[in-house]
């Protein structure tokens, strides 16, 4: 949010602050409940799309942020080494920050295809890095379906976060001056 051409510290704070609880919630959740995991065969994962609207929407100082606290948070929770999520969200948002002015970020379908994309995205970056390292992590056939349930569900929640933080930063962004 601008006002008078300025950003507006609190807003920011707020931004950040908000991108952060949520993703901590996230991997709380889905470290917590089970959720769809017995029924689809994998935990949906909120990540990438808050990777994706805080690399379209803030500052790259939050994308930086999350990728590594919320990667960190992933990882303290899997079976991951400490640190393999932090470099796919990174990449992540690193290449949509430095696109976002090419991209159609207001409108819900741009969000949605990003989404998808960075819903499979971020698991298969995850899975190279891992045989990368040595690490032999479960791939079989099996993870085609995960790959396109993630996508689906990227598609699905990312303009939904979108929504969220434009409530947000309309309920806490600086009130329009009146006549």
């Amino acid at each position: 949010a601008a006002w008078l051409g300025k950003e507006v510290p609190v807003l920011r704070s707020l931004q950040i602050v908000a991108t952060l609880v949520l993703a901590w919630l996230a991997v709380f959740l889905q470290a917590a409940w089970d959720g769809f995991r017995p029924i689809l065969g994998v935990q949906p994962d909120l990540l990438p799309a808050l990777m994706v609207h805080t690399a379209l929407r803030t500052h790259l100082v939050n994308v930086f942020l999350l990728a590594a606290l919320g990667g960190l948070a992933m990882d303290s929770l899997s079976a991951n080494p400490v640190g393999v999520t932090c470099l796919p969200l990174l990449a992540l948002g690193l290449v949509l920050h430095m696109r976002k002015e090419l991209v159609l970020r207001d409108q819900p379908f741009a969000q949605a295809v990003l989404g998808a994309l960075a819903g499979a995205a971020v698991p298969t970056l995850t899975v190279g890095l891992l045989l990368s390292l040595g690490h032999e992590p479960l791939v079989g056939w099996g993870s085609l379906w995960q790959g396109a349930v993630l996508a689906v569900w990227g598609a699905a929640v990312t303009p939904l976060v979108f929504r969220l933080f434009g409530a947000l930063e309309h309920w806490f962004g600086p009130a329009p001056a009146g006549p």
